[in-house]
């Protein structure tokens, strides 16, 4: 299994945050992003090696955003290949 950590920066505007995805049936709140000591925000799903995982985030006022530093971003979200 791999580990797949999300991190936003601490100037995130909309936190509290989760992430939205593939891994956890596009639940909203099943993942969500807690504050670290550096002030960014993270938490980790774990996936089988050779998975794509489709994913967004969902901020606490509704605002749906995606992750630019992702493998890709498409019109329906974020892609990371583990």
């Amino acid at each position: 299994m791999v580990n797949v950590t999300f991190i936003l920066p601490a100037n995130i505007g909309c936190a509290p945050v989760s992430v939205v995805g593939s891994f956890n049936d596009w639940q909203p709140y099943r993942h969500p992003m807690i504050r670290r000591p550096d002030g960014t925000i993270s938490t980790t799903v774990v996936s089988p090696p050779g998975t794509t995982l489709h994913f967004r985030y969902l901020g606490t006022d509704g605002t749906w955003f995606d992750d630019m530093d992702a493998d890709q971003v498409t019109e329906h979200g974020s892609i990371v290949h583990t």
